[in-house]
């Protein structure tokens, strides 16, 4: 199989703070890997790094094959990112933020739209998809912002920490 992630003696420092101390990992093309550990582990800059959001200071750090540090557009190309807080307009039906993603990722109208109606029926939203966000329940917007992640039909999508803030059915319905 091929390493469709590969991180190697990755390390980031904040002032004296070491957040990732010589942090490898591998995970191979088709496959589910989860990164588990306490609070202040360091999970969020090992995702921060792979996502292009901040940049390790030491280290080899590959996604889809490509250096997040000189790639990093087009890693962002690649990639879909569910980040722990919804990233959703409030104010905007669940279609509407969902084509809305597709525009800012060059996807066009009518493919966006297409994209949109696909995802809302997927993750059971079919039904609410005209209602604005904030009439949405805590699980509901947690599907909704998955769907967002997945607009361009990403080659690895991370997942931060998902399930935050949902009650055990929301935990179980994401």
């Amino acid at each position: 199989m091929i390493d469709v992630i590969v991180v190697a003696g990755a390390r980031k420092r904040y002032g004296e703070k070491r957040a990732l101390d010589g942090f490898d990992l591998r995970v191979e093309r088709g496959t589910v890997h989860g990164v588990l550990g306490p609070n202040g582990a360091g999970k969020t800059t090992a995702v921060r790094i792979l996502t292009t959001l901040l940049r390790a200071d030491e280290g080899l750090v590959r996604v889809a094959g490509l250096d997040v540090r000189t790639h990093a557009r087009e890693v962002r190309r690649r990639i879909g990112l569910l980040g722990q807080h919804a990233a959703l307009d409030e104010d905007l039906s669940g279609r509407q933020n969902l084509e809305m993603f597709g525009r800012l990722y060059h996807l066009g109208a009518r493919r966006a739209g297409q994209r949109a109606g696909a995802l809302l029926e997927r993750f059971g939203l079919t039904d609410t998809g005209r209602k604005a966000v904030k009439q949405y329940s805590g699980g509901m917007r947690r599907r909704l912002d998955l769907a967002a992640s997945l607009i361009t039909d990403p080659e690895v999508l991370f997942l931060d920490e998902p399930t935050t803030g949902l009650d055990p059915r929301g935990r179980a319905e994401v």
